[in-house]
């Protein structure tokens, strides 16, 4: 094969640090089955506005503009998202949208956007992040991607960032702090910012072992952020998956080319899918992990929402006079524009209504939404989905 996908040049970190060499990957390309009704099908959840603020995705494009330039954020996606991106990010340039012919979890997606960058900048450090999170302090979370990046530029591991917990939270996966190291550069402008380095990766775990990451001090939220150069990831797929790595050279041999389409969807069609946690970084020889705070939340269910509504979005307040809420405490209601609700004596309570249906959910229960689209799809109640 003569194209090489890995650059083995070594660069000057400030020329890698420059502006033009920074690209991000938002993945956009899950369904939210956890976030039904208003999650759907034709309507994943990263293009649904749950707090009357605008998208998922349009929040994780303008917040990431502060560290990368447009024309270099690339957004990942399946072909019926790439068809809801026209509406939902109107000047978004179409030939930053990369398109999985099928879903294979995130280790085969962050490899398909590495070609696509590669093929563009062989000196490139790359921001992976998810398009469904919410953050509260955007300057704060872009401070903490320039230390990531500075760090990234020098090639030695890949950096992840780390949130520290606030409770035993059973729905996140966790990341286990090992050496502590100075900051290298000076992004931080005096925020509580620290770098490790990676001991461990956990899955996620039930409440006992949560309690245990809570109270031990050195476990973080795993948050689902990466940022590496291009050269650091493709080593880690070259040693670590090496099949996967031989299918993106070829992928990447035939960019641009007549036959792009049809490789990557052959390619696609014997891919196993695996995550990136698993498939890389928890083999990966050196992983940093910048923590800090920023007001992060995964927007994963509506346990999630409710509490973002809450705690980590404390302005939000829903104004439609629609609504009625007597003697209710931390209770979430999304509903259609004109239908009035009104809830009496709730307590922790989501309720979601879209036009043609309803989800009335208890806090602590919202991981079981899931379980309710599983029997909608058996017992054959798809136009629900």
């Amino acid at each position: 094969m003569s194209t090489v996908f890995r650059n083995n040049t070594e660069k000057n970190t400030m020329d890698s640090c420059k502006p033009e060499h920074v690209y991000a990957v938002i993945m956009a390309g899950g369904i939210g089955k956890n976030l039904w009704p208003l999650s759907r099908k034709k309507v994943p959840k990263q293009f649904i506005d749950l707090f009357d603020e605008g998208t998922m995705i349009g929040k994780t494009v303008d917040r990431i503009k502060a560290t990368v330039s447009e024309e270099n954020i690339f957004i990942i996606t399946t072909a019926q998202g790439r068809e809801k991106l026209a509406g939902a990010l109107e000047h978004f340039p179409s030939g930053n949208i990369i398109v999985e012919p099928g879903i294979r979890n995130t280790a085969p997606c962050i490899a398909l956007a590495t070609a696509h960058i590669k093929k563009r900048d062989a000196d490139a450090i790359t921001v992976v992040l998810p398009s469904d999170h919410l953050v509260h302090d955007d300057d704060t979370f872009n401070q903490i991607l320039r230390e990531g990046i500075a760090l990234a530029a020098e090639k030695t591991g890949l950096v992840t960032i780390g949130i520290k917990p606030d409770r035993p939270e059973t729905d996140y996966g966790y990341l286990q702090a090992d050496e502590q190291f100075p900051l290298p550069h000076p992004f931080s402008h005096g925020n509580d910012f620290k770098l490790y380095r990676v001991k461990a990766f956990a899955e996620k775990p039930d409440y006992a072992t949560a309690e245990q990451f809570l109270e031990s001090k050195d476990f973080f939220w795993n948050s689902g952020v990466f940022i590496w150069h291009i050269d650091a990831i493709a080593r880690e797929f070259e040693r670590s998956m090496p099949e996967l790595y031989k299918d993106m050279l070829h992928i990447y041999d035939n960019l641009g080319g007549e036959n792009e389409r049809k490789v990557v969807e052959d390619v696609y069609s014997w891919l196993h899918p695996i995550s990136i946690d698993y498939g890389i970084m928890e083999k990966a020889e050196t992983v940093f992990v910048l923590t800090g705070e920023f007001g992060w939340t995964d927007l994963g269910n509506w346990d999630e929402v409710l509490k973002a509504a809450a705690e980590r979005v404390p302005s939000y307040r829903h104004q439609d006079r629609l609504l009625v809420k007597i003697d209710c405490e931390n209770v979430f209601v999304k509903k259609p524009a004109g239908k009035v609700v009104c809830a009496i004596g709730l307590n922790d309570v989501i309720i979601v209504e879209t036009d043609d249906a309803l989800l009335v959910c208890g806090k602590g229960h919202a991981h079981r939404v899931g379980g309710v689209v599983d029997t909608l799809r058996r017992e054959g109640m798809e136009q629900y989905l």
